[in-house]
């Protein structure tokens, strides 16, 4: 389904929204200046689809959806066929819809992949991250460390942009059309008019405003395909709590700065573990090195609590999940509300240890880099008080730039130590790609959900 929505646009532009529409047409048009997709000199191009994918450090252009007026072939057609600008073209494939495929099939649609390395992929760009905002430079500094000189609470400076998927591409080589007929190649290039973001898409956006709190709560929601409240079928919850770097942009901000709430949505999860999956977005830090959360904290658990009113949700298995704030928030909730969550998934946070006691109940993954000072000694401190209650908790240090059948070893690696509590530290300066600017505190984020076996984990826990 091709979706029109609104974005944030640039780093100056912050909570200024631009809508992804069909350009209107015109009479005329001079050669080599962009058009829209309606608007191709040859009369044959009917529309461009901009597709993006979310990764590790956030959503990126991946491709383009070219629509024609007939079928295409994929005789002649190369990564030569078409040049999108500051782009590198991987691969190009006819398809009967505006979709990826591992192969090509004739149809009216030429899909044309673009390489998510590409500095001009990024639509998600903090301070640190896949991208740079105009105009500004990286610091050293993690906009959502729960340490040091963060973000207080209360405090509503975004930490980062969403910057509009948008591509102009030329057709550069000659596209053949099953019938015989030749379309030569042009030098007016055609910008994208539509927008499709795999997975994100998949979300439905909501508003709570807490009776007990009155604080007003934006989120997302993914509804499991085929969900049906008139029967009797209960499904789990996947609750994610973003960083500081996602605070007060768009509701749908979380779900493009990272993987942690849409890699519980995708069609693998899914088919192993129907889910729901909620992914709160919180217009100013809820909490911040003093532990003393603003009232969004209580008001995340009230609208967890209600959703089990609204649709046939398991209350056994509730499970939440963060990184960094969320990180916090995941912990200080499993505390204050120990019958809500059935499992959950800590990613580079922290609380105070004096206040853990409660968590050797609580069955944790918990994981953190050991290049992030913080939140290692943060979480060692916790893991401390929890074995000295008596609970079992796993340990294993990884290598953060494991294959995906390495990381798979390792998960079944800890599992096999069956604790209550599994803590994976990934080891020191392997977190952080080389030559990223990236600290190792948002690097972790970028690869601890990358890893399909912590989450099977999850969904296989109850209260």
């Amino acid at each position: 389904m091709v979706d029109r929505r609104r974005f944030i646009v640039g780093s100056g532009a912050v909570g200024a929204l631009a809508v992804l529409g069909t350009t209107a047409a015109c009479t005329s048009q001079a050669e080599g200046e962009a058009v829209s997709g309606t608007l191709s000199p040859s009369g044959h191009v009917r529309s461009a689809t901009a597709i993006t994918k979310v990764y590790g450090d956030g959503q990126k252009l991946i491709a383009v959806a070219v629509e024609y007026d007939t079928d295409i072939t994929d005789s002649a057609l190369s990564t030569s066929t078409f040049k999108v600008t500051d782009r590198t073209v991987t691969k190009v494939y006819p398809n009967r819809s505006a979709d990826l495929a591992a192969h090509g099939k004739n149809g009216r649609y030429v899909i044309v992949e673009l390489s998510p390395d590409d500095k001009a992929a990024a639509l998600w760009v903090t301070q640190q991250g896949s991208g740079t905002a105009s105009g500004s430079s990286p610091t050293s500094t993690s906009s959502a460390a729960p340490g040091g000189g963060g973000p207080k609470v209360g405090d509503s400076t975004p930490g980062g942009t969403i910057v509009a998927a948008k591509a102009t591409l030329t057709q550069t080589g000659t596209v053949t059309t099953t019938g015989g007929t030749r379309y030569p190649a042009s030098t007016t290039g055609v910008t994208t008019d539509a927008v499709k973001n795999l997975i994100v898409d998949d979300f439905r956006q909501f508003t709570f405003t807490d009776p007990a709190t009155k604080r007003t709560l934006k989120y997302n929601l993914f509804i499991p395909k085929g969900y049906d409240r008139d029967h009797h079928k209960s499904y789990p919850l996947v609750l994610f709590m973003h960083d500081a770097s996602v605070v007060n942009v768009a509701t749908e901000g979380p779900l493009v700065q990272g993987l942690g709430a849409v890699c519980w949505a995708s069609p693998e999860d899914q088919a192993r573990h129907e889910a729901f999956v909620l992914a709160p977005e919180y217009d100013s830090v809820v909490i911040d090195d003093t532990y003393k959360p603003s009232p969004l904290f209580d008001t995340t658990a009230h609208l967890v609590q209600e959703l089990t009113k609204k649709y046939n949700l398991d209350e056994k298995r509730i499970y939440a999940t963060g990184q960094s704030m969320g990180a916090m928030m995941t912990l200080g909730l499993n505390i204050k509300y120990p019958d809500l969550f059935g499992a959950s998934f800590v990613v580079a946070g922290q609380w105070p240890a004096d206040q853990a006691k409660p968590l050797a109940k609580k069955k944790l993954w918990i994981v953190v880099s050991q290049d992030d000072d913080k939140s290692y000694s943060g979480e060692n401190a916790i893991t401390k008080v929890i074995k000295a209650q008596g609970t079992a908790v796993g340990t294993a240090v990884w290598n953060g730039r494991s294959t995906g059948a390495q990381f798979a070893a390792d998960v079944r690696s800890l599992k096999a130590q069956k604790a209550l509590v599994n803590y994976a530290s990934f080891k020191t300066g392997t977190v952080v790609p080389a030559g990223s600017t990236t600290s190792a505190h948002m690097a972790t984020w970028q690869v601890a959900y990358t890893i399909p076996g912590i989450r099977d984990w999850v969904m296989n826990q109850s209260l």
